[in-house]
C-alpha cells in the first residue's frame, strides 16, 4: 500500500513538474512575442505553433510555400516576421540588409539551418564543407585552397571537356529527335551535369548519361529523397522507410569512400611526379600542398558538396531555361539567331564565343531571377542591428531570398514577365536585389563554372534542335531543397537542319 502511494506521489510530482515546465515554456513564448511583435508579420495561426500550421497545410496540399512568403513580402515587407514555436525568423527583403549581412564576413550562417546538412540519417553528408562551415577562419582557409581551381583562367582550359560531354547529350538527343518521341529532358540534363562535374572536377568517367543505374547517379537521386525527407522529423523512424533510409546511408558512405580513394590516388600521383589530369582536383591538391595543415575530412566534405550542388543546380537552371523558352517563341527565335551568328555550324563552342553570346547571357540571368535553383541564404545576428529603420534583436535568424526579391515590383518592373532585356548592357544593374549565387565572401565558388557549363549546353541545344513542351505544363516550381520544374521537363524534338557540324 505504501509503495502504491509512493508511486502515485511520484507520478503527481512528475505531472506537476511537466505542467510547470509547459507553463514556463508558454511564458517564454509570450516573452518572445512581446520581444518581436513590433516587427510586421502575418497573423499567427497559433499561439504555440506560430505560422507553422500554414506551412504544414501548404506542404500537405503540395503547394509552393514561397508563394505565401511572396504575398507576405508584398503586404508586410521589407522585414517580415515568421513565428515557429519560440523561434523567430525574419525575412529580409531590403537591398540595405542584403548589403550589410551578405557582403560582410562577420555574420555567420545560421547554425540550426546549416547543421541539418552536416549529416543525413546519421551519416556525414556535407559536414564542414564550403556550403555549411560556420567558422569563418576555417571556411576562409578552405576557400583559399579551392579558389584557384575555380578561376576563369583555369576553367578556360577545361572548355574541351565541357564541349565533349555536352556533345554526348546531343548524340543522345539526335536519336530521339523525330518529332514524336517524348524526351525526359530534365532527367537527361541531371545525368549530363553529373557527368560533367565528375570529369571536370575529379577526372572520373561516370557515363550516367547512357546508364542511369550507375551508383553515383543513383546516389544523387537518393540524396534528393533524403533532402525532402529531412523536412519530416519522423521519416527515418517509420518502419516503411527503413529500407530507403539504409540505402541513402549506404550511398553516402559510397560517395565518401570514392572521394577518399580519388584524393589519395591523385595526391600520390602528384607526389611521384606522374602526369595528372588537368582538372579541379589536381589544382586543389597543389594548393593544399602549400598549406601546413590541410583538413582531409573537409576535403571529403567538399567532394560530396561539389557533386551534389555542382550538378543539381545547373541542371535546374538548364531545365527552367528550356521550359521558359518553350513558351517564349519570339525570344527563342532571337536566341537561335544569335547562336547561328556566333557559333554557326562549329561543333565546339569556344570560350571567345561564350563572351559574344550576350543575349544568351541575358536569358540565363532572367531565368535565374525567376527560377533561382537555390532560393536564398540564411544569416545569424550576433548583435542588435537596424535594417530599414527596424530594430533587429541580437541572436536572430535572417533569411535573404533572391527568389522573392526577384519577383517584387519595387525591384523589377512587371516582375512576372520573362524579359531578358532587363539585363541588357544599357540597363541599370539590380544591386543587392538579385543574388542567385549569393553575394560577398561566401558567394558560390562554382558560379563561373556553372555559367560556362550552362552556356555551352544551351548553345549546342539551340544550335541543333527545335522543341515543343509536352503538355500538361503548369510552369510551377517544386522545392526539394533546390528548385526544379514541378511537372518535370518533357519535350518533343526535331532537328533544326541537316548541316554537318565541323571541327575547329
Amino acid at each position: 500500500m505504501e509503495a502504491l502511494e509512493a508511486t502515485w506521489a511520484f507520478l503527481r510530482l512528475l505531472l506537476a513538474l511537466a505542467l510547470l515546465a509547459f507553463g514556463l515554456y508558454c511564458c517564454y513564448i509570450q516573452y518572445i512575442h512581446v520581444k518581436y511583435d513590433y516587427i510586421p508579420g502575418a497573423p499567427r495561426a497559433s499561439f504555440f505553433y506560430g505560422h507553422l500550421p500554414i506551412i504544414w497545410r501548404m506542404f500537405k496540399q503540395k503547394e509552393f510555400i514561397h508563394d505565401v512568403f511572396l504575398r507576405w513580402a508584398e503586404e508586410y515587407g521589407p522585414i517580415v516576421r515568421l513565428n515557429v514555436f519560440h523561434r523567430i525568423t525574419l525575412l529580409v527583403l531590403s537591398p540595405e540588409g542584403v548589403k550589410e549581412f551578405l557582403m560582410l564576413p562577420q555574420y555567420p550562417k545560421d547554425r540550426l539551418v546549416y547543421s541539418r546538412l552536416y549529416n543525413m540519417f546519421g551519416v556525414r553528408f556535407l559536414g564542414n564543407g564550403l556550403i555549411t562551415d560556420r567558422d569563418y577562419n576555417h571556411w576562409h582557409k578552405q576557400r583559399k585552397i579551392m579558389d584557384p581551381a575555380f578561376t576563369r583562367s583555369y576553367l578556360i582550359d577545361l572548355m574541351g571537356i565541357f564541349n565533349d560531354k555536352a556533345e554526348e547529350l546531343m548524340q543522345v538527343l539526335e536519336e530521339k529527335a523525330d518529332g514524336e518521341t517524348e524526351v525526359d529532358m530534365m532527367n537527361l540534363l541531371r545525368q549530363l551535369t553529373l557527368d560533367i562535374i565528375a570529369k571536370v572536377a575529379f577526372g572520373l568517367e561516370l557515363n550516367s548519361l547512357n546508364n542511369d543505374q550507375v551508383p553515383f547517379a543513383h546516389a544523387m537521386s537518393l540524396i534528393g529523397v533524403g533532402m525532402a525527407a529531412g523536412r519530416k522529423p519522423l521519416f527515418k523512424y517509420m518502419p516503411g522507410n527503413r529500407k530507403v533510409v539504409k540505402e541513402i546511408q549506404d550511398h553516402l558512405r559510397l560517395l565518401r569512400r570514392v572521394g577518399k580513394e580519388s584524393i589519395e590516388q591523385r595526391r600520390k600521383a602528384i607526389q611521384n611526379g606522374e602526369e595528372t589530369p588537368v582538372d579541379i582536383l589536381t589544382q586543389i591538391l597543389k594548393s593544399a600542398a602549400q598549406e601546413e595543415d590541410c583538413d582531409e575530412e573537409s576535403m571529403l566534405d567538399n567532394f560530396v558538396s561539389f557533386f551534389f550542388a555542382g550538378h543539381d543546380t545547373t541542371a535546374s537552371l538548364l531545365s527552367f531555361s528550356i521550359m521558359e523558352l518553350g513558351r517564349q517563341p519570339e525570344i527563342l527565335t532571337k536566341l537561335q539567331a544569335e547562336v547561328d551568328e556566333v557559333v554557326g555550324v562549329k561543333r565546339d563552342v569556344s570560350y571567345e564565343a561564350l563572351g559574344n553570346l550576350q543575349y544568351l547571357s541575358q536569358v540565363l540571368k532572367e531565368v535565374l531571377r525567376l527560377y533561382p535553383p537555390v532560393p536564398g541564404t540564411v544569416r545569424w545576428t550576433g548583435k542588435e542591428a537596424v535594417i530599414e529603420g527596424v530594430k533587429i534583436p541580437a541572436k536572430t535568424s535572417l533569411v535573404f531570398s533572391t527568389f522573392i526579391m526577384g519577383r517584387l515590383e519595387k525591384f523589377f518592373k512587371d516582375p512576372l514577365i520573362f524579359n531578358p532585356d532587363r539585363f541588357g548592357k544599357d540597363q541599370s544593374k539590380p544591386y543587392y536585389s538579385y543574388f542567385p549565387f549569393s553575394l560577398g565572401p561566401r558567394s558560390c565558388i562554382g558560379q563561373i563554372f556553372a555559367q560556362m557549363e550552362a552556356k555551352v549546353v544551351m548553345t549546342k541545344f539551340l544550335q541543333r534542335f527545335e522543341f515543343q513542351l509536352v503538355p500538361p505544363q503548369s510552369f510551377k516550381i517544386l522545392d526539394t531543397g533546390t528548385f526544379r520544374p514541378l511537372d518535370g521537363l518533357v519535350c518533343r524534338l526535331t532537328r533544326r537542319n541537316s548541316l554537318t557540324f565541323k571541327e575547329d
